[in-house]
């Protein structure tokens, strides 16, 4: 039986997020913004009332929520700034690689860390020459005569590289193999030869942290081989599977604020002797963005869904992802032209909607990707 209807707890659960959007990110967004800075007290504060490693298993000390919590934690906090979201979801994306592939060992360790501290994860595919095409990566992994590997690379646009305790790093033994010869590794801060490069100074999303990662030799012991050369790309394509629906709540929690400036502003702002909102162009605009709104949140409630419920639907989960991040670009395009020249100045909100909103058409497989995985889905 279909049941749109949410439990109790997950109304909480929504309330609690909403509130923390309002009091702890709202009021800094636009300065975090401003500087690209990433509040960590906001991530302590998050961590300590359990908005943020939200799929982390409840046997290893986790919330343990489901896909479909985590889209609505999510699709709050974005509400209030996707960037600095984007920054606390990015754990949950670095910890999917351990929950999917880990030893028991390994889910103890640091599973075990990311419920003892407030510490952040990095996942890293990206390399300067491989975004969308994961298989095309360089970063290189030798085996040791004991089970350890040495790895050697680059990594690009990671996000959480500045403030990372460890990091999930995809390499492989040789780029000939393609997909065929990736592996998944853990790989600590502290370990010699790992440095992080500059801060990245972005377009939006700024509050989120990105730098490139540098491994110059970077010795991984055994009990850190998180999935041997040729397991390793199932592994980075399935944790984007089980990931997509998040950016997808990402884009309706834009959208949400999009649309609730438009219509505050739509509603004060006045031209030919009434307030816009009674011009029929500028309704028809705010209707377009409502449509997204709801179109966007069926979609990733309908993936996070299958994946709770065990089953694997990696089209709708791209369809999620595409369809949002296109709808949540047009939304903030369309916030702006309400606004008109306001929109266009960083007195008002809408500005920082539109730069936030582009790189979800961009990260975690690009739009033009996601309907590559869509086509082949359909086609069989």
């Amino acid at each position: 039986m279909i049941d749109f209807e949410l439990t109790e707890e997950q109304k909480a659960l929504i309330d609690t997020a909403r509130r923390f959007a309002k009091e702890r990110i709202i009021p800094i967004a636009a300065e975090c913004d401003r500087k690209s800075e990433f509040p960590r007290d906001v991530f302590k504060a998050a961590w300590e009332i359990g908005l943020a490693n939200p799929t982390l298993p409840a046997e290893y000390g986790g919330p343990g929520l489901g896909d479909l919590d985590s889209a609505l934690i999510t699709e709050e906090l974005s509400y209030g700034c996707s960037g600095i979201d984007t920054s606390i979801t990015a754990n949950t994306l670095g910890l999917t690689p351990i929950k999917l592939a880990g030893s028991e060992a390994q889910k103890k360790k640091y599973f075990g860390w990311l419920t003892s501290e407030p510490i952040q994860v990095s996942y890293a595919t990206t390399e300067p020459g491989a975004g969308s095409d994961v298989a095309g990566l360089q970063c290189r992994a030798v085996k040791q005569s004991d089970g350890s590997y040495v790895l050697t690379g680059t990594k690009a646009w990671i996000t959480n590289a500045t403030l990372a305790s460890f990091f999930i790093i995809f390499a492989t033994e040789n780029p000939e193999l393609r997909h065929k010869g990736i592996g998944a590794f853990i790989v600590h801060r502290d370990a010699a030869g790992l440095t992080v490069g500059k801060h990245e100074d972005k377009l939006g999303q700024r509050a989120s942290d990105t730098a490139q990662v540098m491994l110059d030799g970077v010795h991984v012991p055994a009990a850190q081989v998180l999935a041997p050369p040729g397991h390793g790309f199932k592994v980075a394509m399935e944790t984007f599977n089980q990931t997509r629906p998040d950016i997808g709540a990402i884009a309706v929690g834009v959208m949400r604020r999009c649309l609730d400036e438009s219509v505050a502003y739509a509603k004060e702002r006045k031209t030919f002797g009434t307030a816009i909102a009674n011009h029929q162009l500028v309704q028809a605009m705010l209707a377009e963005m409502a449509i997204r709104i709801h179109a966007t949140r069926l979609l990733v409630h309908k993936a996070a869904w299958s994946l709770d419920k065990g089953i694997r639907d990696p089209l709708t989960s791209s369809i999620a992802k595409a369809y949002g991040a296109d709808a949540a670009m047009q939304s903030a395009l369309d916030a702006v032209q309400i606004f008109g020249g306001n929109g266009y100045v960083k007195e008002y909100p809408v500005e920082k909607l539109m730069r936030d909103a582009k790189i979800l058409q961009i990260y975690e497989g690009t739009a033009q990707v996601q309907r590559l995985v869509i086509a082949k889905q359909i086609l069989g």
